[in-house]
C-alpha cells in the first residue's frame, strides 16, 4: 500500500497536470486517459481518487480560487491603512492571476458551465469578499451606497485585473508591454482617489 505522502504526491501531480492541460488546451481537452498518462499515473488511480473527470476539474479549479480566496484576508487587518490594505489585496489577486492567466479566462468563458468549486467561490464573494471590498472603500472614499460600493468595486476589478489577464495577447499580439502591476494600482490610484483618504490615514 502506499504511504500517505506518496499518496498525496500523486494527487498533486495528478491536479497539477490537470491544470497545465485546461491552461494549455481548454476544458474540452481533458480525459482521464490523458491525465494519467501525463502524470504517469494509471487510468485506475486517477477514478480512484477523483471518481470521474468533471470531479477532477472540480478539484484542479478549487486549488485555483483557494489562492484567490486567501487574498481577501489582508483587508482585515486594520491597523494598516486602507488604501494599503486594497494595493496589497490587488497585488496579491494579480499575483495569482499571472500564474494561469489561461486558466481563469478558460474559467471565465465556462459561463454559466461551472464547476462546484466556482460556485462555491461565488457564494464566497457575495456573502464575505465583496463586503471586505465595499467596507475598504467606504473607509476611502466616505462613501456608504451599496450599489455606489459595487460599481467601485466592479471598476477596480476591471481596472487591474482585465490587463492581467490581458497580458499574454497584449505582449505577443499587440507588441504592448504593461507596466509593473504596482505602478499601474497606484496610476489608478492617483486618478481614481485624488481627494479621498489621505486625511482618514493620517487620523485627521
Amino acid at each position: 500500500m502506499a504511504s500517505p505522502d506518496h499518496s498525496n504526491d500523486t494527487k498533486e501531480k495528478i491536479l497539477q497536470t490537470t491544470l497545465d492541460v485546461i491552461k494549455r488546451e481548454g476544458f474540452d481537452s481533458v480525459t482521464i486517459r490523458k491525465i494519467a498518462s501525463r502524470s504517469d499515473a494509471n487510468i485506475a488511480l486517477v477514478n480512484y481518487y477523483f471518481g470521474s473527470k468533471d470531479k477532477l476539474i472540480n478539484e484542479a479549479i478549487k486549488g485555483l480560487l483557494i489562492g484567490f480566496r486567501d487574498t481577501f484576508d489582508v483587508l482585515d487587518h486594520v491597523s494598516v491603512p486602507p488604501k494599503e490594505r486594497l494595493k496589497l489585496f490587488l497585488t496579491r489577486y494579480v499575483q495569482v492571476i499571472q500564474q494561469y492567466p489561461e486558466l481563469v479566462l478558460h474559467t471565465i468563458a465556462a459561463g454559466s458551465a461551472m464547476f462546484a468549486s466556482q460556485h462555491e467561490y461565488g457564494e464566497f464573494l457575495q456573502a464575505t469578499g465583496f463586503h471586505k471590498l465595499q467596507k475598504v472603500f467606504t473607509e476611502i472614499t466616505g462613501e456608504e451606497r451599496p450599489e455606489s460600493l459595487m460599481m467601485m468595486v466592479t471598476q477596480i476589478f476591471g481596472a487591474i485585473f482585465l490587463p492581467a489577464l490581458m497580458k499574454p495577447l497584449l505582449e505577443s499580439g499587440a507588441g504592448v508591454k504593461p507596466a509593473p502591476i504596482d505602478r499601474q494600482i497606484d496610476f489608478l490610484f492617483e486618478r481614481y482617489f485624488p481627494e479621498h483618504g489621505e486625511a482618514k490615514e493620517r487620523g485627521k
